[in-house]
C-alpha cells in the first residue's frame, strides 16, 4: 500500500526522522567532514596556482604567443624534405611495432608466472607482480633518457624504452585475463587426462589469446604516438625532425610535421580498431570445451567402441 504525502502526519514524519537520520540529512559530522574535505580541495588548487606562478596576465601573454605560432603553422609545407620525412615518420612507426612485439613476446611467459592460477605459490608469485608494477611505473620518456645514455642516439634507445615500459603493462593484462578465464574449459582439458603444459595449451590460450592481442594492438597505436615524444629527445623517428623544425623556427615544416602525426596515428588506430574487432569477435566465436563434453566423448573410447 503506498503511502502519499497527506496520508502522513507529522507525528510518523517525526517518528521517522528520528528513527532513521540519515534518511533525511547528513549528520553534522558527515556535514564538517564535507565541509573540511572542499575547502581543503580548495586551498590545494590556490596553492598549485600560486606556485605554478598561473597569473592572468602570465595566461593572456602566452595566449598571444600561442596564437601567433599557430597561425606561423599555415599553410603547412615540408619544404625540401617530404622524403627525409617520410623516413622519419615510418622509422618511429618501426619503433612502436619492434618494441611493442618485443614486449610481447616477453610478457607472455610473464603473465603466466603472475597469474594466481598457474602459479599458486604466493612467494613465488609476489616479486614477480611487484616487478610488472615497477616497469610499468616508469615512464618510457624516463627509459628513453636512461637508454639514450646507454646506447646512444638513435631509435634502438627508443624501442628499448617502449619495450621496457610495455613489458610490465603487457605482463599485469596478461597476467588478469589468465586469473579471469573460465575454469569449466580448464577443468574439461584436466578431465581428459591433459597434463600441465596441455591444460595451458588447450584450457588457457584459446581463452586468453583474443584478449592478449586485442591489447597489443591497441599499444602499438598509442605506442606510435609515444615514438613521437621519445624522438624529441633523441630517440630518433619524426620526433626528432619536429624537434630540430622547432628550434630552427621553421614553423611551416613544424604544421606539415604534426599533420603528418595526426594522420599516421588515425589512419593506424583506425585499422587497430578493426583488427581488434575481428580478433573479439573470433575469440566470442570459440566454443568451449566442457567436462562433461570431454568425458562423454570419451566414453565410447573406454568401453572399446570406435566413435
Amino acid at each position: 500500500m503506498g503511502l502519499s504525502a497527506g496520508s502522513v502526519d507529522t507525528t510518523q514524519l517525526a517518528t521517522w526522522r528520528e528513527r532513521y537520520p540519515r534518511a533525511f540529512a547528513r549528520t553534522p559530522r558527515e556535514r564538517a567532514i564535507l565541509l573540511a574535505c572542499g575547502f581543503a580541495l580548495a586551498a590545494f588548487v590556490v596553492f598549485c596556482l600560486v606556485r605554478f606562478d598561473a597569473s592572468p596576465a602570465r595566461i593572456v601573454n602566452g595566449m598571444e604567443r600561442f596564437a601567433k605560432i599557430a597561425g606561423a603553422l599555415f599553410p603547412p609545407t615540408p619544404g625540401e624534405a617530404f622524403w627525409d620525412l617520410v623516413k622519419a615518420m615510418l622509422e618511429s612507426i618501426g619503433m612502436a611495432f619492434l618494441g611493442t612485439l618485443i614486449a610481447a613476446v616477453i610478457a607472455v611467459p610473464l603473465g603466466f608466472l603472475g597469474a594466481r592460477n598457474v602459479l599458486p605459490i604466493r612467494l613465488l608469485r609476489f616479486p614477480i607482480r611487484r616487478s610488472f608494477d615497477f616497469l610499468r611505473g616508469v615512464d618510457a620518456l624516463v627509459w628513453a633518457l636512461v637508454y639514450v645514455r646507454a646506447v646512444g642516439l638513435g631509435p634502438l634507445a627508443g624501442v628499448l624504452a617502449i619495450a621496457t615500459t610495455d613489458v610490465g603493462i603487457f605482463a599485469k593484462l596478461f597476467a588478469e585475463a589468465i586469473e579471469n578465464v573460465d575454469r569449466r574449459q580448464v577443468e574439461g582439458v584436466r578431465a581428459a587426462g591433459g597434463n600441465a603444459v596441455k591444460t595451458v595449451r588447450f584450457g588457457i590460450v584459446p581463452q586468453v589469446l583474443p584478449i592478449m592481442l586485442s591489447n597489443v594492438l591497441y599499444m602499438f597505436e598509442s605506442n606510435t604516438r609515444s615514438a613521437t615524444i621519445l624522438g624529441i629527445i633523441g630517440a630518433g623517428g619524426i620526433g626528432f625532425a619536429l624537434s630540430d623544425r622547432i628550434r630552427a623556427h621553421r614553423w611551416d615544416e613544424v604544421g606539415f610535421i604534426i599533420i603528418m602525426i595526426i594522420v599516421v596515428v588515425a589512419l593506424i588506430d583506425f585499422l587497430s580498431h578493426l583488427l581488434r574487432t575481428r580478433v573479439i569477435k573470433a575469440g566470442g566465436n570459440r566454443p568451449l570445451v566442457l567436462a562433461e563434453d570431454t568425458a562423454a566423448s570419451r566414453a565410447p573410447e573406454a568401453q572399446g567402441v570406435p566413435r
